[in-house]
Protein backbone atom coordinates (compact mmCIF):
# COMPACT_ATOMS: atom_id res chain seq x y z
CA UNK A 1 0.00 0.00 0.00
CA UNK A 2 2.83 1.99 0.76
CA UNK A 3 4.30 1.44 -2.48
CA UNK A 4 1.45 2.04 -4.54
CA UNK A 5 0.33 5.65 -2.47
CA UNK A 6 4.25 6.66 -3.06
CA UNK A 7 3.59 5.66 -7.08
CA UNK A 8 0.14 7.59 -7.00
CA UNK A 9 2.17 10.56 -5.20
CA UNK A 10 4.74 10.70 -8.31
CA UNK A 11 2.18 10.82 -10.92
CA UNK A 12 0.67 13.63 -9.24
CA UNK A 13 4.04 15.52 -8.90
CA UNK A 14 4.70 14.80 -12.32
CA UNK A 15 1.38 16.56 -13.49
CA UNK A 16 1.62 19.63 -10.77
CA UNK A 17 5.32 20.39 -12.60
CA UNK A 18 4.05 20.94 -15.56
CA UNK A 19 2.20 24.18 -13.63
CA UNK A 20 -1.03 25.57 -14.70
CA UNK A 21 -3.27 22.08 -15.70
CA UNK A 22 -6.02 22.02 -18.31
CA UNK A 23 -9.45 20.72 -16.97
CA UNK A 24 -8.87 17.18 -17.85
CA UNK A 25 -4.83 17.31 -15.97
CA UNK A 26 -6.37 18.68 -13.08
CA UNK A 27 -9.05 15.74 -12.59
CA UNK A 28 -6.76 13.56 -13.13
CA UNK A 29 -4.31 14.92 -10.65
CA UNK A 30 -7.66 14.96 -7.71
CA UNK A 31 -8.38 11.78 -8.68
CA UNK A 32 -4.77 10.30 -7.86
CA UNK A 33 -4.76 12.62 -4.62
CA UNK A 34 -7.50 11.53 -3.67
CA UNK A 35 -6.56 8.02 -4.10
CA UNK A 36 -3.63 9.02 -2.52
CA UNK A 37 -5.34 10.21 0.80
CA UNK A 38 -7.58 6.90 0.77
CA UNK A 39 -4.45 4.62 1.15
CA UNK A 40 -3.32 6.80 3.74
CA UNK A 41 -6.35 6.26 5.64
CA UNK A 42 -6.19 2.76 5.44
CA UNK A 43 -2.37 2.56 6.06
CA UNK A 44 -3.23 4.58 9.29
CA UNK A 45 -6.22 2.38 10.14
CA UNK A 46 -3.70 -0.71 9.99
CA UNK A 47 -1.29 0.64 12.27
CA UNK A 48 -3.36 1.45 14.80
CA UNK A 49 -4.31 -2.09 15.47
CA UNK A 50 -0.98 -3.12 15.08
CA UNK A 51 -0.24 -4.42 11.55
CA UNK A 52 2.89 -5.70 10.98
CA UNK A 53 4.75 -5.06 7.52
CA UNK A 54 3.56 -7.59 4.98
CA UNK A 55 5.94 -10.60 4.51
CA UNK A 56 8.84 -9.68 2.24
CA UNK A 57 8.91 -6.15 3.40
CA UNK A 58 10.36 -6.72 7.02
CA UNK A 59 11.91 -3.02 6.98
CA UNK A 60 8.60 -1.65 5.76
CA UNK A 61 8.41 0.30 9.62
CA UNK A 62 12.41 1.34 9.49
CA UNK A 63 11.59 2.81 5.96
CA UNK A 64 8.68 4.79 6.91
CA UNK A 65 10.75 6.16 10.10
CA UNK A 66 13.51 7.24 7.58
CA UNK A 67 10.97 8.83 5.51
CA UNK A 68 9.72 10.64 8.35
CA UNK A 69 12.84 11.89 9.73
CA UNK A 70 14.09 13.00 6.50
CA UNK A 71 10.43 14.84 6.09
CA UNK A 72 10.97 17.06 9.46
CA UNK A 73 14.83 17.36 7.91
CA UNK A 74 13.25 18.92 4.57
CA UNK A 75 11.11 21.15 7.13
CA UNK A 76 13.28 22.68 8.69
CA UNK A 77 15.27 23.37 5.86
CA UNK A 78 12.31 25.17 4.53
CA UNK A 79 11.48 27.58 7.74
CA UNK A 80 15.32 28.69 7.70
CA UNK A 81 15.91 28.61 3.68
CA UNK A 82 12.77 29.33 1.77
CA UNK A 83 12.13 26.42 -0.99
CA UNK A 84 14.75 28.01 -3.41
CA UNK A 85 17.04 27.62 -0.87
CA UNK A 86 16.76 23.93 -0.20
CA UNK A 87 18.51 21.05 -2.16
CA UNK A 88 16.61 19.11 -4.91
CA UNK A 89 16.31 16.32 -3.05
CA UNK A 90 14.48 17.68 -0.24
CA UNK A 91 12.71 20.34 -2.20
CA UNK A 92 11.18 17.31 -4.15
CA UNK A 93 10.29 15.08 -0.61
CA UNK A 94 8.43 18.27 0.63
CA UNK A 95 6.08 17.93 -2.93
CA UNK A 96 5.06 14.90 -1.56
CA UNK A 97 3.17 16.78 1.62
CA UNK A 98 1.97 19.35 -0.17
CA UNK A 99 -1.00 21.25 1.56
CA UNK A 100 -3.62 21.66 -1.33
CA UNK A 101 -4.82 25.95 -1.09
CA UNK A 102 -7.65 27.32 -3.36
CA UNK A 103 -7.61 30.12 -5.29
CA UNK A 104 -9.20 32.95 -3.57
CA UNK A 105 -10.90 34.71 -6.62
CA UNK A 106 -12.96 31.88 -6.98
CA UNK A 107 -15.23 30.82 -4.70
CA UNK A 108 -15.07 26.96 -3.72
CA UNK A 109 -12.37 27.29 -7.03
CA UNK A 110 -9.09 25.92 -8.46
CA UNK A 111 -7.35 23.71 -6.49
CA UNK A 112 -3.85 25.25 -6.77
CA UNK A 113 -0.21 23.24 -5.66
CA UNK A 114 3.16 24.43 -6.19
CA UNK A 115 6.47 25.35 -4.94
CA UNK A 116 4.87 28.87 -3.68
CA UNK A 117 2.05 26.45 -2.01
CA UNK A 118 2.04 25.37 1.95
CA UNK A 119 3.62 22.59 3.17
CA UNK A 120 2.06 19.95 5.83
CA UNK A 121 3.76 20.02 9.51
CA UNK A 122 5.98 16.74 10.01
CA UNK A 123 4.57 14.64 12.82
CA UNK A 124 7.31 15.67 15.23
CA UNK A 125 6.63 19.58 14.55
CA UNK A 126 2.87 18.51 14.79
CA UNK A 127 3.55 16.39 18.04
CA UNK A 128 5.24 19.49 19.78
CA UNK A 129 1.91 21.82 18.57
CA UNK A 130 -0.09 19.62 20.46
CA UNK A 131 1.73 19.22 23.66
CA UNK A 132 1.80 23.45 23.69
CA UNK A 133 -2.28 23.06 22.76
CA UNK A 134 -2.83 20.53 25.75
CA UNK A 135 -0.80 22.82 28.11
CA UNK A 136 -2.65 26.17 27.54
CA UNK A 137 -6.57 24.46 27.53
CA UNK A 138 -7.94 22.00 29.84
CA UNK A 139 -10.89 21.39 27.50
CA UNK A 140 -8.56 20.19 24.74
CA UNK A 141 -6.91 17.98 27.43
CA UNK A 142 -9.77 16.90 28.84
CA UNK A 143 -12.26 16.16 25.80
CA UNK A 144 -12.09 13.66 23.28
CA UNK A 145 -9.65 14.90 20.16
CA UNK A 146 -10.73 13.08 17.27
CA UNK A 147 -8.04 13.11 14.96
CA UNK A 148 -9.06 12.82 10.93
CA UNK A 149 -7.36 12.55 7.63
CA UNK A 150 -9.64 14.61 5.32
CA UNK A 151 -11.80 17.67 6.14
CA UNK A 152 -14.76 16.12 4.59
CA UNK A 153 -18.22 16.10 6.80
CA UNK A 154 -18.10 13.20 9.14
CA UNK A 155 -21.22 11.69 10.00
CA UNK A 156 -20.93 10.63 14.26
CA UNK A 157 -23.66 7.88 14.82
CA UNK A 158 -25.34 7.52 18.11
CA UNK A 159 -28.09 5.75 19.99
CA UNK A 160 -30.28 6.72 22.36
CA UNK A 161 -32.22 3.81 23.76
CA UNK A 162 -32.88 5.39 27.47
CA UNK A 163 -36.44 5.19 27.62
CA UNK A 164 -37.04 1.67 26.39
CA UNK A 165 -37.43 -0.88 29.05
CA UNK A 166 -37.45 -4.39 28.55
CA UNK A 167 -40.56 -6.22 29.54
CA UNK A 168 -42.41 -9.10 31.31
CA UNK A 169 -44.08 -11.78 28.85
CA UNK A 170 -46.29 -14.49 29.48
CA UNK A 171 -45.85 -18.23 28.15
CA UNK A 172 -46.58 -18.75 24.75
CA UNK A 173 -46.67 -14.87 24.32
CA UNK A 174 -44.87 -13.13 21.12
CA UNK A 175 -42.46 -10.39 22.12
CA UNK A 176 -43.36 -6.75 21.14
CA UNK A 177 -40.72 -4.49 18.62
CA UNK A 178 -39.08 -1.69 19.63
CA UNK A 179 -36.40 -0.10 17.40
CA UNK A 180 -33.32 1.72 18.99
CA UNK A 181 -33.72 5.30 18.01
CA UNK A 182 -30.62 6.42 15.92
CA UNK A 183 -29.58 9.45 15.27
CA UNK A 184 -25.99 11.44 14.33
CA UNK A 185 -23.84 14.14 14.95
CA UNK A 186 -22.11 15.66 11.28
CA UNK A 187 -18.90 16.94 11.91
CA UNK A 188 -17.05 20.03 9.52
CA UNK A 189 -13.91 21.56 9.19
CA UNK A 190 -13.14 25.11 10.18
CA UNK A 191 -10.31 26.81 9.50
CA UNK A 192 -7.88 28.68 12.35
CA UNK A 193 -4.56 30.24 11.71
CA UNK A 194 -1.87 30.98 14.05
CA UNK A 195 -1.48 34.63 13.09
CA UNK A 196 1.49 35.52 11.71
CA UNK A 197 4.68 35.17 13.80
CA UNK A 198 7.50 37.29 12.21
CA UNK A 199 11.26 36.15 13.46
CA UNK A 200 14.54 38.17 12.40
CA UNK A 201 17.13 36.56 9.51
CA UNK A 202 19.67 36.65 11.89
CA UNK A 203 17.54 34.55 14.45
CA UNK A 204 16.53 32.24 11.36
CA UNK A 205 20.24 31.94 10.59
CA UNK A 206 21.45 30.69 13.85
CA UNK A 207 22.06 27.13 13.43
CA UNK A 208 22.67 27.06 17.29
CA UNK A 209 19.05 28.45 17.72
CA UNK A 210 16.31 25.64 18.15
CA UNK A 211 14.00 27.44 15.74
CA UNK A 212 11.54 24.54 16.08
CA UNK A 213 10.87 24.83 19.67
CA UNK A 214 10.45 28.33 19.26
CA UNK A 215 7.80 28.08 16.44
CA UNK A 216 6.25 25.27 17.67
CA UNK A 217 5.62 26.57 21.52
CA UNK A 218 4.48 30.65 20.44
CA UNK A 219 2.45 29.13 17.47
CA UNK A 220 0.61 25.92 19.81
CA UNK A 221 -0.47 28.68 22.39
CA UNK A 222 -2.12 30.96 20.30
CA UNK A 223 -3.53 28.21 18.75
CA UNK A 224 -4.59 26.79 21.97
CA UNK A 225 -6.15 30.15 22.70
CA UNK A 226 -8.10 30.33 19.87
CA UNK A 227 -9.63 26.67 20.27
CA UNK A 228 -10.51 26.58 23.73
CA UNK A 229 -12.64 30.06 23.17
CA UNK A 230 -14.32 28.20 20.08
CA UNK A 231 -14.47 25.21 21.47
CA UNK A 232 -15.97 26.40 24.50
CA UNK A 233 -18.65 28.96 23.71
CA UNK A 234 -18.69 28.81 20.02
CA UNK A 235 -22.19 28.92 18.52
CA UNK A 236 -21.80 26.19 15.95
CA UNK A 237 -23.04 28.41 12.51
CA UNK A 238 -19.44 28.60 10.64
CA UNK A 239 -17.75 27.32 13.72
CA UNK A 240 -17.34 25.04 16.32
CA UNK A 241 -20.12 24.13 18.52
CA UNK A 242 -18.85 24.90 22.30
CA UNK A 243 -20.03 22.70 25.16
CA UNK A 244 -21.09 25.85 26.56
CA UNK A 245 -23.84 26.49 23.82
CA UNK A 246 -24.62 22.69 23.55
CA UNK A 247 -25.33 22.37 27.27
CA UNK A 248 -28.08 25.42 26.68
CA UNK A 249 -29.58 23.83 23.83
CA UNK A 250 -29.85 20.76 26.24
CA UNK A 251 -31.69 22.43 28.17
CA UNK A 252 -29.45 20.61 31.43
CA UNK A 253 -29.52 24.00 33.43
CA UNK A 254 -29.18 24.48 37.21
CA UNK A 255 -30.27 27.80 38.42
CA UNK A 256 -27.71 28.70 41.43
CA UNK A 257 -29.00 29.12 44.58
CA UNK A 258 -26.02 31.22 46.64
CA UNK A 259 -23.92 30.19 49.81
CA UNK A 260 -26.56 31.66 52.50
CA UNK A 261 -26.79 28.51 53.35
CA UNK A 262 -23.07 27.92 54.30
CA UNK A 263 -22.49 31.00 55.69
CA UNK A 264 -25.77 32.94 56.22
CA UNK A 265 -24.78 35.82 54.38
CA UNK A 266 -23.95 35.36 51.00
CA UNK A 267 -25.81 36.77 47.74
CA UNK A 268 -26.85 35.25 44.23
CA UNK A 269 -23.25 35.67 43.06
CA UNK A 270 -22.08 32.98 45.36
CA UNK A 271 -22.20 29.29 44.59
CA UNK A 272 -22.68 26.85 47.87
CA UNK A 273 -23.00 23.66 48.47
CA UNK A 274 -26.31 23.02 47.46
CA UNK A 275 -25.67 24.56 43.99
CA UNK A 276 -22.68 21.84 43.30
CA UNK A 277 -25.13 18.97 44.43
CA UNK A 278 -27.89 20.38 42.59
CA UNK A 279 -25.70 20.17 39.33
CA UNK A 280 -23.98 16.81 40.04
CA UNK A 281 -27.19 15.19 40.94
CA UNK A 282 -28.42 17.00 37.19
CA UNK A 283 -26.32 14.02 35.45
CA UNK A 284 -27.10 10.66 35.30
CA UNK A 285 -25.75 8.40 37.77
CA UNK A 286 -24.20 6.08 35.03
CA UNK A 287 -22.54 9.66 33.43
CA UNK A 288 -21.57 9.91 37.05
CA UNK A 289 -19.55 6.85 37.38
CA UNK A 290 -17.33 8.23 34.08
CA UNK A 291 -13.84 8.78 35.15
CA UNK A 292 -13.76 11.76 32.58
CA UNK A 293 -16.39 13.54 35.12
CA UNK A 294 -15.14 17.18 36.11
CA UNK A 295 -16.30 20.56 37.33
CA UNK A 296 -14.88 22.93 35.01
CA UNK A 297 -14.82 26.74 35.84
CA UNK A 298 -12.61 29.74 35.59
CA UNK A 299 -9.78 30.15 37.62
CA UNK A 300 -11.29 33.19 39.15
CA UNK A 301 -14.59 31.11 40.18
CA UNK A 302 -12.29 28.11 41.90
CA UNK A 303 -10.47 31.33 43.81
CA UNK A 304 -14.18 32.30 44.89
CA UNK A 305 -15.08 29.10 45.89
CA UNK A 306 -12.06 28.79 47.42
CA UNK A 307 -12.16 32.27 49.86
CA UNK A 308 -16.16 30.58 50.21
CA UNK A 309 -16.40 30.70 54.61
CA UNK A 310 -19.09 28.12 56.56
CA UNK A 311 -20.40 30.18 59.25
CA UNK A 312 -17.60 28.78 61.76
CA UNK A 313 -14.94 30.68 59.03
CA UNK A 314 -13.67 27.33 57.59
CA UNK A 315 -13.14 27.18 53.80
CA UNK A 316 -15.91 25.52 52.12
CA UNK A 317 -13.98 24.54 48.86
CA UNK A 318 -10.22 24.53 49.66
CA UNK A 319 -8.25 23.73 47.21
CA UNK A 320 -7.63 19.53 47.55
CA UNK A 321 -4.70 18.21 45.59
CA UNK A 322 -3.87 14.43 46.22
CA UNK A 323 -0.75 13.87 48.05
CA UNK A 324 1.75 13.42 45.57
CA UNK A 325 -0.07 15.07 42.39
CA UNK A 326 -1.17 18.26 41.32
CA UNK A 327 -5.40 17.47 40.44
CA UNK A 328 -8.13 19.66 42.69
CA UNK A 329 -10.70 17.81 43.84
CA UNK A 330 -14.55 19.40 44.76
CA UNK A 331 -16.58 16.84 46.22
CA UNK A 332 -14.47 14.10 44.90
CA UNK A 333 -14.87 15.81 41.50
CA UNK A 334 -11.18 16.82 39.67
CA UNK A 335 -11.65 20.42 38.99
CA UNK A 336 -10.72 21.90 35.44
CA UNK A 337 -10.10 25.37 34.27
CA UNK A 338 -11.14 27.12 31.53
CA UNK A 339 -10.99 31.25 31.41
CA UNK A 340 -13.53 30.97 28.11
CA UNK A 341 -15.80 30.08 30.79
CA UNK A 342 -18.28 33.41 32.49
CA UNK A 343 -17.03 34.22 36.03
CA UNK A 344 -19.32 34.78 38.62
CA UNK A 345 -21.00 38.79 38.53
CA UNK A 346 -19.17 41.28 40.87
CA UNK A 347 -21.90 43.58 41.77
CA UNK A 348 -25.59 43.83 40.94
CA UNK A 349 -27.19 44.81 38.33
CA UNK A 350 -30.75 45.96 36.72
CA UNK A 351 -31.76 43.93 35.19
CA UNK A 352 -29.62 40.85 36.45
CA UNK A 353 -26.98 39.10 34.31
CA UNK A 354 -27.06 35.13 34.05
CA UNK A 355 -24.07 33.88 34.44
CA UNK A 356 -22.62 30.56 33.04
CA UNK A 357 -20.50 29.82 35.53
CA UNK A 358 -19.72 25.46 35.74
CA UNK A 359 -20.10 22.68 34.19
CA UNK A 360 -20.59 19.33 34.91
CA UNK A 361 -20.00 15.88 33.77
CA UNK A 362 -17.99 13.54 31.48
CA UNK A 363 -16.19 15.93 29.40
CA UNK A 364 -14.81 12.86 27.18
CA UNK A 365 -18.79 13.17 25.46
CA UNK A 366 -17.39 16.57 24.16
CA UNK A 367 -15.18 15.90 20.53
CA UNK A 368 -13.34 18.09 19.19
CA UNK A 369 -12.52 16.61 15.82
CA UNK A 370 -9.29 17.70 14.42
CA UNK A 371 -7.99 17.40 10.76
CA UNK A 372 -4.63 15.90 11.04
CA UNK A 373 -2.39 17.91 8.84
CA UNK A 374 -1.38 21.19 9.52
CA UNK A 375 0.16 23.44 6.92
CA UNK A 376 2.59 26.22 6.97
CA UNK A 377 3.59 29.09 5.17
CA UNK A 378 6.53 30.90 4.74
CA UNK A 379 6.80 34.51 3.97
CA UNK A 380 9.99 35.19 2.37
CA UNK A 381 9.61 38.38 0.94
CA UNK A 382 6.62 40.07 2.66
CA UNK A 383 9.20 41.50 5.62
CA UNK A 384 12.34 41.48 4.00
CA UNK A 385 12.97 44.80 4.13
CA UNK A 386 13.03 44.77 7.79
CA UNK A 387 15.25 41.30 7.93
CA UNK A 388 12.53 39.24 8.96
CA UNK A 389 10.71 35.99 7.40
CA UNK A 390 7.15 35.33 8.35
CA UNK A 391 5.39 32.40 9.95
CA UNK A 392 1.70 30.68 9.82
CA UNK A 393 0.31 27.77 10.31
CA UNK A 394 -3.39 26.35 9.48
CA UNK A 395 -5.35 23.58 10.83
CA UNK A 396 -8.93 22.99 10.84
CA UNK A 397 -11.22 21.54 13.89
CA UNK A 398 -14.90 21.23 14.70
CA UNK A 399 -16.48 20.75 17.92
CA UNK A 400 -19.59 19.20 19.32
CA UNK A 401 -21.65 17.25 22.39
CA UNK A 402 -22.57 13.92 21.95
CA UNK A 403 -25.86 12.96 22.99
CA UNK A 404 -26.97 15.98 24.02
CA UNK A 405 -30.76 15.01 23.92
CA UNK A 406 -33.51 18.07 24.59
CA UNK A 407 -34.44 15.55 27.20
CA UNK A 408 -32.48 17.16 30.59
CA UNK A 409 -32.24 14.27 32.00
CA UNK A 410 -30.29 12.54 28.88
CA UNK A 411 -27.72 15.24 28.67
CA UNK A 412 -24.39 14.07 29.87
CA UNK A 413 -23.27 17.84 30.98
CA UNK A 414 -25.12 20.02 33.30
CA UNK A 415 -24.60 23.83 33.45
CA UNK A 416 -24.79 26.29 36.71
CA UNK A 417 -25.98 29.47 36.04
CA UNK A 418 -25.81 32.28 38.96
CA UNK A 419 -28.81 35.41 38.28
CA UNK A 420 -27.46 38.66 40.08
Amino acid sequence: MRQDRATLLKEARILSDRGKLNQADERKFQALMSEAASLKTQIEQLESRGGAPPSGDVDGGHRETREQEQHALAFSSYIRNGINGMPEEQRALLQQYRAERRDMGIDGGNSVTGPRGSFLVPIGFVDRIEAALKFSGNLLRDCTIMPTVTGQPMPYPMSDDTQILGELIGENTQVTTQDVSLSNVVFGAYKFSSRLVKASLELVEDSAFDLETWLSGVLGTRLSRVLNNYLTTGTGVNQPRGIITAALAAGNIVAGVGAAGNDGVSLGNSIGTTDIQNLVHAVDPLYREDESCRLMMHDQTRKRLAQQLDKYGRPIFPYSPVQGATDDFIMGYKVSLNNAMDQLQVSPTSPPVTRNVMVFGPLKKYVARRVKDMSMLVLRERFIDYGQLGYLIFTRWDGNLLNAASESAQSPIALLQTNF
